[in-house]
């Protein structure tokens, strides 16, 4: 998950609300003289000319689908027929947008009918589509670098597609080919060839996405523990590739505690285990291998991102009229965000953000409570309230999705969550923490009273000031989404560096052992390059 919309210079438009692509697409145009004269290729502004001309600068230039939909809105020109291969109906615009479709590497492998059906599935739009390619590589950091900090083991991935793991080894998580422990990282030689585009870590399991949509995984072999006692007796010490998924092109991974769950290329959400009393809609053992489709309101709708909690999924559906969460699973503590602490057997809108006014643009699910950034950079979160986890100044449960007031001032681009903690990302790089300050993974250096007591636990939203000594744009932060490990926390850099703080007790830090300590309280640099 990236802290940056967009790597280019957004082009700016004057007096032009900042609205859903499907809006300004919809809007009906008028029409002006002076407009007209402008754009109609003859005259003081040819642009009618040189369409290839104008077609390589939208293209090389990286416009957004938004930029795109307002050029149609504002000139005739962009709207009309380029006469361009593959068809020739299409406006530059709409050329444009489909020649960056085709840059990504999850769209280059699609047949022509499978590009149609994902074009009509976002709205029937080149610009819908490239606009839901490039939501789920913001969300997920997908085809860029990132760092998974798991519950006692850890994985980096660098932007070509290497990857590094690091920390505990007990079950064979790490890929290397043994149980033994790593203190800093090491190169997965395995993987040589192979580019990963996504990596996800659960209690002694790893799971990696390549570049075509293949899944490896590694650990524990289960896609989740059973709901009363262990699961997954044995052990895969290098990269396997999932047998059952290798008829779906798989772009995300999610592990919860009792399941795991796979997005497809086109935006469909696969779910494994869990299958007693229907939990996730559907009914099977709980040591299940196969994939198993989600049912319910998402059959149609393309989701963007997943993230999994302790016992819960959420979804950020892709639609015309603009994003939306989706929840399914336990809902006690209120983390389904519907009002209420009953399941969901099937996805359920959360309807409360259309009341808040917030277009959700990144999800995220901790244990027991959950977060999303909205488009205008307000911060939601709602669940279980525990050590002032939420930021709303107290440890009350929220039923509903809840504002954090005090980021009012703070426009952000990216949340985590872990186990009681959460983490927020400004678009300027600075970074916000609150919560359970437990294993020091908060950042802030604790406080000890007169009686020896520390004040670990933080209740509203707090800079990080000891990663403002980095002096650099952080860009996403991962921390341990588990109730059983103590926590540890990563901070990844604009330039690729990546820095640790938290428990180190297995070597998840990558920094080697930490004299006479089993945590780091402030930030240190892993000796790891994920540029």
């Amino acid at each position: 998950m990236d802290a940056t919309t967009s790597e280019s210079q957004a082009v700016q438009y004057h007096d032009i609300a900042d609205q859903p692509v499907a809006a300004i697409v919809a809007s009906p145009i008028r029409t002006f003289q002076r407009q007209t004269r402008h754009c109609s290729g003859s005259g003081e502004f040819p642009l009618a000319a040189s369409p290839s001309i104008v077609l390589h600068v939208l293209t090389s230039c990286n416009f957004t689908p938004q930029d795109l939909a307002k050029l149609e809105a504002t000139c005739s020109f962009f709207r009309q027929p380029a006469n361009f291969d593959p068809d020739q109906e299409l406006s530059v615009t709409e050329i444009a947008a489909l020649d960056m479709c085709q840059k990504r590497a999850i769209f280059k492998p699609m047949t022509p009918e499978e590009r149609q059906d994902l074009k009509r599935k976002c709205g029937g739009s080149w610009k819908l589509v490239l606009y839901f390619l490039l939501a789920g590589e913001i969300c997920c950091r997908r085809e860029k670098s990132q760092a998974i900090a798991g519950p006692g083991h850890s994985i980096a991935v660098t932007s070509e597609g290497a990857v590094y793991t690091f920390g505990s080894n007990i079950n064979g998580q790490l890929g290397h080919g043994t149980t033994e422990e790593e203190w800093r990282p090491r190169l997965i030689r395995s993987l040589q060839g192979v580019r990963i585009i996504q990596a996800a870590a659960g209690a002694g399991r790893t799971m990696l996405i390549s570049d075509a949509g293949q899944v490896y995984a590694f650990g524990k072999d289960s896609f989740g523990e059973a709901e009363w006692g262990g699961q997954g007796s044995n052990l895969v010490t290098t990269p396997r590739l999932v047998e059952s998924l290798k008829g779906i092109f798989v772009v995300q991974a999610a592990i919860g505690n009792f399941f795991t769950a796979v997005l497809s290329r086109e935006g469909r959400v696969y779910t494994f285990c869990w299958g007693s009393d229907g939990k996730l809609g559907h009914h099977t053992e709980p040591n299940d291998v196969e994939p198993r489709p989600l049912l319910g309101a998402l059959e149609n709708i393309p989701v963007v991102q997943i993230a999994a909690g302790y016992c819960y999924l959420l979804a950020l559906a892709f639609e015309p009229s603009g994003m939306s969460v989706y929840s399914v699973g336990c809902g006690l503590g209120g983390k389904l965000g519907h009002g209420a602490k009953t399941d969901e057997r099937h996805p359920r809108l959360i309807e409360q953000f259309r009341h808040l006014k917030v277009q959700p643009m990144v999800v995220a699910a901790g244990a027991w409570h959950a977060a999303v950034v909205g488009r205008d950079g307000r911060v939601c979160t709602w669940g279980w309230g525990r050590y002032g986890c939420l930021g709303h100044g107290d440890e009350e449960c929220e039923l509903v999705p809840k504002v954090v007031e005090s980021l009012n001032n703070v426009k952000a681009v990216h949340v985590a969550t872990g186990d009681y903690t959460t983490f927020v990302v400004s678009e300027a790089g600075e970074v916000y923490s609150f919560g359970c300050g437990e294993s020091a993974s908060l950042g802030h250096v604790a406080m000890v009273d007169g009686q020896g007591n520390r004040h670990t636990n933080v209740l509203s939203p707090a800079l990080v000031t000891s990663l403002k000594e980095v002096n650099e744009r952080i860009v996403q932060i991962s921390l341990t989404n588990s109730i059983y490990w103590n926590a540890h926390t990563f901070a990844l850099t604009e330039s690729g560096k990546l820095y640790a703080f938290g428990a180190g007790d297995k070597g998840q830090l990558g920094i080697g052992p930490i004299a006479n300590q089993t945590e780091k309280q402030t930030p240190e640099g892993v000796d790891v390059d994920l540029s």
